[in-house]
């Protein structure tokens, strides 16, 4: 019902296909990104990238071991050593999330995005991530962004679904999120004589 008032008192439609943003957001970020030289532009010495590869797989083995902080140091280290590795970042990504901090997650998948933005892993654990926090447009937007690159993931597939399904929860009327009955609110009469 929300929806629909703003529709009418902006006179405009879901359907408008003239406001429909040129990209996703997350396409936007990674744009912008790229155009505003975040990203380290210096080449890893061959022996910094064989090092950070070793810090990569002993932080997979501390995650294997639930020991998630010493995974993100190790993550950390070798994100130090070659900062141009996608991989790097959405695995700390991962270690962040399972110690719940979410945002830093989604900053890590940002950034991995920015360096690879065909790596849809990123893309997913930024889903998990912005699911967390209730961001669940945007969890969305990158699930399905993550399923644009890796259209079997079944893993994607099934979170893309709770994700909208908590996107509608949220959105009705009657969902546990912020949405209040829009149509309840103008015909109650003492609404009516405040705005009077």
């Amino acid at each position: 019902v929300a929806i629909q008032c703003l529709e009418t008192v902006f006179k405009i439609n879901l359907e408008d296909t003239h406001l429909a943003p040129p990209q996703h957001l997350i396409e936007m970020f990674t744009n912008s990104f790229h155009k505003n030289d975040m990203l380290p532009l210096s080449d890893s010495l061959p022996e910094d990238v064989e090092k950070a590869d070793q810090l990569k797989d002993e932080g997979n083995n501390h995650m294997k071991e639930e020991n998630y902080g010493a995974a993100v140091d190790c993550y950390t280290r070798a994100i130090k050593l070659d900062p141009n590795n996608a991989v790097y970042y959405c695995n700390r990504a991962a270690a962040q999330s399972k110690l719940n901090n979410y945002r830093e997650a989604i900053k890590d998948c940002e950034r991995a995005i920015a360096i690879d933005p065909k790596y849809s892993k990123a893309y997913g654990r930024m889903g998990l991530a912005l699911t967390s926090v209730n961001k669940y447009e945007a969890a969305v937007t990158s699930y399905q962004k993550a399923l644009d690159l890796d259209p079997e993931n079944d893993s994607y597939k099934s979170n893309l679904k709770i994700a909208e399904q908590k996107l509608r929860d949220v959105s009705s009327p009657t969902g546990t999120g912020l949405s209040f009955d829009m149509a309840s609110l103008i015909n109650n009469p003492a609404f009516i004589s405040m705005v009077s």
